[in-house]
């Protein structure tokens, strides 16, 4: 199965998420929480990311992880993962209890379509201090995608975290992950970058774009998607390929935000008040463009 005919199964077979122009929806995606250790890329951004994400539930966002939330290949233990962020897997729960969470996996954390896996190491949690299982996500469903879909005008946003357009990373995710654990993790001290990684590597980030793209082309439908760690906003009138970035940027994270029937992408970092003080702060990367405009545009014979 190609790229194309794979984003096709996972647009008709996804779950659809209703919503409209008060829908508040804020997508992110390649954390890659790890252990804590010097190799955990997420510790560096831990403080902004947690900011961000009570932001978003105290303003009532419904938060929709697009992949890679948990990094899966370099370390085998999730339970460690959730350990060392526990604070940040507290606050997801709470959107989950709200009914305001939705987690898809990626090629990091493939492990999350394994329902096996799920029910063992994302129900619940061994809190040390008390000496026994706590609820963290009882019962939750994983998603390989999910499709955005208008209750008004039936327009729909496919979600996907897009290593179905990565050939190695997605059909020989097995080989991807032996190299990243045992040859990439320690290379990565000297300074060496993963030159399978998508998000390393200026020529796969294209092509893996490139696939994606045709898609939307062919399809008309918009698509949203992380894996590449390049944020993408493209203007009304372009081919509406948006992608999120990630939370492992050197100094921000990045989202993109559905909110008022508009969508924005932002980013969150360490900011400096005029009396030397420091806080984190958001700040409008593009937009706010109107959704509607781009449903518009599809359905026209320009793009």
């Amino acid at each position: 199965m190609d790229t194309f005919e794979r984003l096709n199964y996972i647009f008709e077979t996804a779950e659809q998420i209703p919503f409209d122009d008060s829908s508040k929806i804020v997508l992110m995606s390649d954390c890659h929480r790890g252990d804590g250790s010097w190799t955990d890329d997420f510790s560096k951004n831990q403080n902004l990311y947690f900011s961000a994400l009570t932001h978003y539930y105290n303003k009532n966002y419904t938060y929709i992880e697009i992949g890679d939330g948990d990094e899966l290949w370099k370390y085998k233990s999730l339970s460690d993962i959730v350990r060392i962020h526990s604070n940040v897997f507290w606050l997801l729960s709470k959107f989950f209890k709200e009914k305001r969470l939705y987690i898809m996996y990626g090629n990091h954390d493939i492990v999350k379509n394994n329902a096996k896996f799920v029910k063992n190491n994302m129900y619940s949690y061994f809190d040390e201090r008390e000496k026994k299982l706590i609820p963290l996500f009882e019962n939750i469903k994983i998603h390989e995608g999910l499709v955005l879909r208008h209750k008004i005008t039936n327009d729909k946003i496919l979600l996907v975290h897009g290593h179905q357009s990565d050939w190695l990373n997605d059909k020989m995710w097995r080989l991807a992950r032996l190299l990243v654990r045992f040859l990439w993790k320690p290379l990565e001290s000297w300074g060496v970058n993963d030159p399978t990684s998508a998000a390393k590597n200026y020529d796969k980030k294209e092509a893996v774009e490139k696939r994606l793209i045709e898609w939307v082309k062919k399809k008309k439908h918009i698509l949203i998607a992380g894996h590449t760690h390049r944020p993408m906003f493209p203007e009304v009138g372009e081919l509406p390929y948006f992608n999120d970035g990630s939370s492992v940027h050197p100094r921000c994270i990045t989202a993109i935000e559905i909110s008022e029937g508009n969508i924005i992408l932002v980013k969150w970092q360490i900011k400096t008040r005029d009396d030397g003080t420091m806080y984190i702060g958001r700040e409008v990367l593009a937009g706010p463009s109107k959704l509607e405009d781009y449903f518009k545009e599809l359905k026209t014979e320009r793009l």
